[in-house]
């Protein structure tokens, strides 16, 4: 049973959000594990020097000055130039990292797909581990896997957005993500690509899927696309989701598990 393996957590503030890995095994509490562990969050802190919008030495920030130019960035600056462009493209635009600036501009901001994709990316040092359980979560999305066969599936809770600090539900997912978009934890931050205006339908949108990569973006984009944001991730094969209305109705994806939903409303 997964509640008698030993277990350990580790916590560091890393993208200015609480970055932690909950892993459970023999080895759990092993110098292997930790080892790992602070190769996650060694990778995660290189990324915020690439990426951040708030530090002025960043490549992004370099880039959207005009003082770096794209095609002199590093590798993982490309990597993602090209998965930025794939998300604009699988999204309609309703996914973009160049936003509506002041006087008329469009910035460079790839922050909605970063968190995700970095969290993927650094999770891979969590899987090469034999026969261990991790759950990795960035500041609220989340990347798990289980190394044993027989492994009990981890839980995420699902925030409600109109409820502080209450729970809409709870997942239970042995591998894949889970990330949500809204204005809950930082108010209303997200704005639609296409014109700069505040999406204003939802409260928030959750995606269930194999990549957090991918099930953060298309977190944001339901959540800019708004009313039928249901209906439109329907489309997205491998990707689930559930969506809390403004007026306070839960709708959600055909087939989704969620325990304690409750007052949902398949669509």
């Amino acid at each position: 049973m997964s509640a008698d393996l030993p277990r350990a957590g580790f916590v560091e503030q890393i993208m200015g959000l609480p970055v932690s890995v909950h892993v459970r095994g023999e080895g759990a509490r092993g110098a292997d594990v930790a080892a790992a562990v602070e190769r996650v969050f060694a990778e995660l802190r290189e990324v915020d020097a690439l990426f951040s919008t708030y530090r002025p030495d960043s490549e992004v920030s370099r880039i959207d000055a005009g003082t770096l130019a794209p095609a002199d960035a590093g590798p993982l600056l490309h990597e993602v130039f090209a998965l930025s462009v794939i998300a604009r493209e699988r999204t309609g635009g309703l996914f973009d990292v160049h936003l509506p600036s002041a006087g008329g501009r469009r910035r460079y901001d790839p922050s909605g797909l970063v968190k995700g994709w970095a969290a993927d990316r650094a999770a891979r040092h969590l899987v090469a581990l034999d026969d261990l359980d991790f759950c990795l979560n960035a500041g609220g999305d989340v990347v798990m896997g289980c190394g044993r066969p027989d492994a009990e599936p981890w839980r995420a809770g699902i925030e409600d957005p109109r409820e502080g600090g209450t729970l809409l539900g709870v997942l239970e997912r042995r591998d894949g993500a889970v990330a949500t978009s809204g204005t809950a934890a930082r108010g209303a931050h997200l704005v639609d690509p296409r014109d700069g205006s505040s999406p204003h339908a939802l409260l928030s949108v959750t995606v269930v899927g194999p990549s957090l990569t991918w099930a953060d973006v298309l977190a944001t984009a339901a959540f800019v696309r708004g009313e039928d944001a249901v209906d439109w991730l329907r489309g997205q094969v491998d990707y689930a989701a559930v969506a809390v209305h403004a007026d306070g109705r839960v709708t959600r994806t055909p087939g989704l598990r969620v325990h304690e939903l409750a007052g949902s409303a398949s669509t």
